[in-house]
């Protein structure tokens, strides 16, 4: 969805050197690239996604983020992307605070499994199939789920500083009540 896109890219500074962490097809990275003029880097580890991001001409290294990010200088970026990537990864802490290292801000994007319609759906018994969660239980590749309010105490114990914090839902950002009324979390974040 372009709206959310715009929500996400709008905390990029422009002209920042940018990573993005689990960058899926490239399509962030090339519209920062394109309408923001950063320098991007991508990292992927789905070779189908590579090919994807070289179409788009996007820079990507093929790596498991469960690896860490030691090839990476401290502050080496301006910005560190996870976005969507946090629910796919067994060393949730170590990838916050890798990610908090090598860039000056980091901005995590994810599901919030306190959104009131997947509330509904798990007090009826039944595990959530929604935009943002589009896979059944027994298929989906995220490894676990948050909430918005999950990840500020999370934040807290990594040592991050968060500097904005927000929901968006059908791309619109959600600044009252975002862990009852957003389907996402965004956070902006940046280490101690």
């Amino acid at each position: 969805m372009k709206e959310r896109l715009e929500i996400i890219a709008a905390r990029v500074p422009r002209g920042s050197r940018v990573l993005d962490l689990g960058c899926g097809d490239g399509a962030l990275l090339a519209h920062l690239r394109d309408t923001r003029n950063c320098s991007v880097q991508g990292v992927e580890i789905d070779p189908d996604k590579l090919v994807a991001c070289a179409r788009r001409g996007v820079d990507v290294l093929q790596l498991d983020l469960e690896q860490g990010l030691a090839m990476f200088a401290d502050t080496s970026f301006d910005a560190v992307l996870l976005i969507d990537s946090l629910p796919n990864l067994r060393h949730t802490e170590a990838a916050l605070r890798e990610a908090a290292r090598v860039g000056r801000i980091g901005i995590a994007t994810f599901a919030n499994f306190a959104y009131w319609r997947i509330r509904m759906r798990v007090a009826s018994g039944r595990l959530p199939v929604t935009e943002e969660l589009p896979y059944q239980w027994y298929d989906t590749p995220n490894l676990r789920v948050a909430t918005h309010a999950d990840f500020a105490v999370l934040a807290a114990k990594c040592g991050l500083h968060v500097h904005d914090a927000f929901g968006i839902h059908a791309g619109r950002e959600i600044r009252t009540w975002p862990n009852l009324l957003a389907s996402e979390a965004l956070f902006v974040f940046s280490g101690s």
